[in-house]
């Protein structure tokens, strides 16, 4: 009597309406909202961990000028730890795919960095803060920097002057404020923004006297613009060729590319091996929901198998009930995250152990990645419910009801 009622209805392969889907999913509305919630919840942490390393990427790559070369000492990965002599940075002067200005100087800017602490205005700790020694060349090749209080340092005196992000994360920065450091008073004349780069994490003066009050002997590094961008391998093998030369050449953007990638990687794996985790619990909430879903709609399951829709529309009906719940979720997560591109962090730069300020920064690929992310998660904890209801028998699910 079993099989000649399961051959009773004509086999149709046309697939459930994605209206009837939904309306399953609004039927059990509170059940559906916790699920979403949590995987939601889940997709915000995911989302928030990619932003934050793209925001610190984009904050360092930012930095760097396609025009711009920056010379540094051989085997050194940071500023902090180059050394470029005098002698070093009047041959770099005198290459030729240097551009030159209408005087026929080169056009660029010897400079020293330095690491000092100062005490952070919400925590009362004291972290590093970058303090850089420029030329006035200095400022003509980073255009992005612009004075936005006060006035520019005087050259071979002891004035500095301050990123918008220090301003805003320390104290005693104010302009007409003096900061001790090296042994020497420096006075705050002015207040610049780098249009949220790494330098608004900086302070800048004078290099010569940050070499003098420092016992510098060396520069830092010699930044210079190129004559022509597309001549940087040609600077680069007459670097190679020149046995004087104990410096090696990047492009700026290359250099500062390279100082995002170790904490921008290290971010994104703790933060992606969190989200995994907590995942799991978002796919055993979704499991759970598809289960109850498919426990209580067993009659209607048989009905439908009596209507004659196959085992594999029934499959993928739940399937893709299981894959809406996880796109609300997602997009609830994803509308959440975006929230946090109005927030501005700092933590410390692996690469040069100074503070840098930076903000989260929603990608399309965070997003797509995000949603696919979510997709995921509904497919893996829908898909055994989804088998469970498709191998149920016409007979056992009508008389369950």
């Amino acid at each position: 009597m079993r099989r000649a009622a399961a051959r009773t209805p004509q086999a149709t392969n046309v697939a459930l309406p994605l209206s009837y889907i939904a309306r399953n999913l609004w039927v059990r509305r509170l059940t559906t909202a916790l699920t979403a919630g949590g995987m939601a919840l889940v997709v915000f942490v995911f989302a928030a961990v990619l932003m934050l390393a793209a925001g610190l990427r984009a904050t360092l790559v930012a930095s760097g000028s396609v025009d711009n070369v920056l010379f540094i000492g051989k085997g050194a990965q940071t500023e902090v730890q180059s050394a470029v002599s005098r002698e070093q940075a009047a041959l770099i002067e005198s290459l030729p795919q240097i551009a030159r200005d209408s005087d026929g100087q080169a056009r660029v800017s010897r400079e020293v960095l330095v690491l000092n602490s100062l005490t952070k205005r919400a925590t009362g700790t004291r972290s590093n803060v970058p303090i850089r020694g420029v030329l006035p060349a200095g400022w003509a090749l980073r255009p992005q920097v612009e004075l936005t209080a006060g006035r520019m340092f005087r050259p071979g005196s002891t004035e500095i002057v301050v990123g918008a992000s220090v301003a805003r994360q320390f104290v005693g920065v104010e302009i007409g404020r003096s900061l001790t450091f090296a042994q020497r008073q420096w006075l705050v004349v002015g207040l610049f923004d780098a249009d949220n780069t790494a330098f608004d994490s900086e302070i800048w003066g004078d290099a010569e006297q940050m070499m003098q009050a420092f016992r510098r002997l060396n520069f830092s590094s010699v930044l210079a613009q190129m004559a022509a961008p597309e001549e940087f391998a040609a600077l680069e093998r007459a670097v190679a060729a020149e046995p004087r030369f104990t410096t090696e050449v990047r492009t700026e953007r290359r250099f500062y590319e390279d100082q995002s990638r170790a904490l921008a990687t290290f971010i994104t794996f703790l933060g992606v091996f969190l989200s995994v985790i907590f995942s799991l619990g978002a796919i055993i909430g979704a499991s759970i929901t598809m289960y109850a879903s498919v426990a209580t709609r067993t009659g209607e399951i048989g009905t439908l198998r009596a209507l004659g829709f196959r085992r594999r529309a029934i499959l993928l009906a739940f399937l893709l009930e299981s894959l809406l719940l996880a796109l609300v979720g997602g997009a609830i997560g994803l509308a959440a995250a975006s929230f946090l591109q109005t927030i501005t962090i700092s933590t410390t730069n692996f690469s040069s152990f100074s503070e840098l300020a930076f903000s989260f920064s929603l990608t399309p690929s965070i997003v797509i990645n995000s949603v696919i992310f979510a997709l995921v998660m509904g497919f893996v904890g829908g898909f055994l419910p989804a088998i469970k209801a498709a191998r149920m028998q016409i007979v056992d699910a009508l008389r369950a009801s």
